[in-house]
């Protein structure tokens, strides 16, 4: 493959992508997203960039500036699409995060980081896991849920209804830092890697050749928002290439379900971990009516699982 990308010095993909799109085509499909109690919500460009203003907004309004790092840690709540936006139009450095992560865990990466203020599921007792591994570190720092008052912590999804629309952009460089992800820690303590906001052009490649998502397509990639797979297959390369994100939020994974939102979504391009796939072929794979391309990542695969599942969709995994 031979092209040249092409991008100014200030490239931020919040504006120069998500507001773009959203005001050449504001009904676009962005985010399609559902969950184990039958909760839907489809959300354009256009609700993308105004949610993700009215986020930036209160954090601004607290003090939160470009170069500050702010942990997320959502889960596959949608809330974090407009936080990632938010966070990258002011500049501020994103650190997901998962919610399986223990207290020490939180405190260790909130202290290495020096974290201004940490964005949180109310879910899976995360905020009480937050709020203890804040106060260890003796940092004054600012703590948001969503969804649900929680002492100690703002809930954005109150405070954003009378949040402005209106917001100046903050101008940051290709070359700025952007998203810091810890690394496992498998030798030695994890490690923050800084990716810069050159970062989501990588994954045009990621979103095109590997996973063949397509123009007013549907994506979607098995991965909780902790994980750096959400930035390879929620987030940038999709949206890059005109795809939709679908997200389905659940907690225990079941196969049948996983079918069922493929096809009641008309999913065209689906990318999921080994395991996944292993579930899949053992329990049977019923027709997927509009799936062109399915890929895989993260661990080995047996050969009897490939040619399982290409028996019985006809898809070259």
């Amino acid at each position: 493959v031979d092209f040249e990308l092409n991008f100014p010095n200030n490239f931020n993909f919040a504006y120069d992508v998500v507001d773009e799109i959203a005001k050449e085509e504001p009904n676009k499909k962005a985010l399609v997203w559902c969950n184990t109690e039958n909760e839907e919500h489809i959300f354009t460009f256009k609700d993308i960039k105004d949610y993700s203003i009215k986020y930036a907004n209160i954090f601004v309004e607290d003090g939160i500036k470009k170069g500050d790092h702010v942990m997320v840690v959502l889960k596959r709540q949608y809330e974090y699409w407009f936080t990632a936006i938010a966070l990258h139009k002011i500049g501020a450095i994103m650190i997901p995060a998962t919610h399986m992560l223990t207290v020490s865990d939180f405190s260790y990466r909130i202290k290495k980081a020096n974290v201004k203020a940490v964005i949180c599921t109310a879910k899976d007792e995360v905020t009480d896991k937050i709020y203890k591994a804040t106060q260890e570190s003796e940092l004054n720092i600012k703590l948001y849920c969503v969804q649900k008052d929680v002492e100690h912590f703002c809930n954005l999804t109150t405070r954003y209804q009378t949040s402005s629309t209106n917001f100046e952009r903050i101008d940051t460089l290709a070359t700025d830092p952007m998203l810091l992800y810890f690394t496992s820690g498998t030798t030695g303590e994890p490690k923050g890697v800084i990716h810069n906001y050159s970062y989501p052009l990588a994954h045009i490649i990621t979103a095109i050749y590997w996973q063949q998502a397509e123009d007013d397509g549907l994506h979607f990639t098995i991965a909780e928002t902790g994980w750096a797979k959400a930035s390879w297959g929620k987030l940038y390369g999709q949206w890059l290439v005109g795809s939709a994100v679908m997200v389905y939020d659940f907690d225990n994974f079941n196969p049948s379900q996983i079918i069922n939102i493929i096809n009641k979504y008309r999913v065209t391009s689906f990318c999921a971990p080994p395991t996944v796939y292993r579930y899949l072929t053992l329990k049977g794979i019923p027709k997927l009516t509009n799936l062109k391309h399915a890929s895989t990542a993260g661990e080995q695969l047996a050969p009897e699982i490939f040619d399982s599942f290409t028996a019985q969709t006809g898809l070259l995994l």
